[in-house]
């Protein structure tokens, strides 16, 4: 079996490996999609973390340590080959990798009428999930996302769908915009209302800074962005205190403190998977390249040259 490797930061290569035995209560799947996390992935590509966090930054199935050589990623979509569910579609936040391994319990089985090329885009889905369980809007709040990237976009449309907010999303790319409309979202080049609840997910400082600008009496602002080694200074003078302003963090790793009495995470992830129904999602998913294409895409999108929401990663039909 075949999977790419980060070598060292900024080098990445596709290597092969021998196929483990399976052992009972395993699964062997066939890879058919992938999905590239703009944000942790591109930071790992880069060797940017910290040492500090190496531990509690590891994925689900990672081989190898950071910087590297390390086998990371948490999307990948397939088809069971052998064992329980043979023929079923599933879901596994798995590095990529053409052919997996699996207890059977890791292998999430997609729900009906969840295409498995829109499916990869179930971490970013999750993310969000967790950041509006965190935030719990009310109806018809104003809320305001800052950063129109996958996570901000998902944010968005799950504060408006499931709590009824009234949502605008915030990013200097107009072509977002269009995006940001298909989901029932209003867009804007800059903040424009004092909104009491604010999510950011630009992965900008300035976009926290600017989140701090426009933020209403007693609001909240949930930090989605994560920096890696890169520090972030931030203007808590002026009326900071003035204002009550909370920043709050919200990271997937933990179930958001409200559920976790009665959510698994595997319970979660099957949630995010069934808010996957919607076609409009597939806007999200807007570069595609072969998975033997994968180490020159990663330096392309960890560079930013490529100014993609979503790329999507295919492996060879059987």
């Amino acid at each position: 079996m075949r999977a790419f490797w980060v070598m060292r930061p900024g080098c990445g290569r596709i290597r092969s490996q021998p196929v483990p035995p399976v052992a009972p209560g395993e699964v062997v799947v066939r890879s058919r999609y992938g999905g590239v996390s703009r944000g942790t992935e591109t930071l790992v590509f880069r060797g940017e973390v910290p040492d500090r966090l190496a531990a509690r930054m590891r994925c689900p199935f990672q081989e190898g340590e950071f910087p590297g050589p390390v086998k990371y990623g948490y999307s990948t979509v397939g088809t069971v080959i052998s064992g329980p569910g043979h023929g079923q579609e599933v879901f596994a936040l798995h590095p990529h990798q053409d052919l997996m391994i699996l207890p059977e319990d890791a292998a999430r089985p997609l729900p009906r009428g969840v295409p498995p090329a829109r499916a990869v885009l179930a971490p970013g889905m999750e993310t969000a999930l967790n950041a509006v369980w965190d935030a719990r809007p009310d109806r018809d709040q104003q809320v305001c996302v800052v950063g129109a990237g996958v996570i901000g976009l998902l944010v968005g449309y799950l504060a408006r769908r499931l709590a009824g907010a009234r949502v605008e999303v915030v990013d200097v790319k107009p072509a977002r915009g269009e995006i940001a409309r298909r989901l029932g979202l209003g867009f804007a080049g800059e903040p424009r209302h004092a909104s009491t609840l604010l999510f950011h997910a630009s992965g900008n400082p300035a976009g926290l800074r600017a989140c701090l600008a426009v933020a209403g009496f007693e609001a909240r602002i949930v930090e989605l962005s994560w920096y890696g080694t890169r520090p972030v200074t931030l203007p808590l003078g002026e009326d900071f205190h003035d204002r009550r302003l909370s920043i709050l963090s919200s990271q997937v790793g933990v179930v958001a403190p409200r559920y976790r009495a009665r959510w698994s995470r595997a319970r979660r992830l099957d949630r995010a998977l069934e808010l996957l129904r919607d076609a409009r999602l597939d806007a999200l998913i807007d570069s595609e390249g072969a998975f033997e294409g994968l180490p020159a895409d990663m330096v392309e999108l960890s560079a930013g040259r490529r100014a993609a929401l979503c790329h999507r990663v295919v492996y060879p039909a059987a």
